[in-house]
């Protein structure tokens, strides 16, 4: 049987794959750990891949 051999997909150009991350706040919580906000990024919504962009076809003025 032939195997498929489908395109990796797109890396996300602004969080180069890592998508969702957790920043701290500063703020210390009672048991001495730190409070954290997860965050995604804005272009991929947390997904690390962003779709192929579809190709245009051009028109030549004659």
């Amino acid at each position: 049987m032939p195997q498929h051999n489908h395109a990796p997909a797109r890396i996300c150009p602004n969080c180069s794959g890592f998508a969702a991350v957790a920043i701290a706040t500063g703020v210390r919580l009672r048991d001495g750990s730190r409070a954290t906000v997860p965050v995604n990024c804005p272009t991929c919504h947390g997904s690390g891949t962003v779709v192929r962009p579809a190709v245009v076809a051009t028109a030549k003025a004659v």
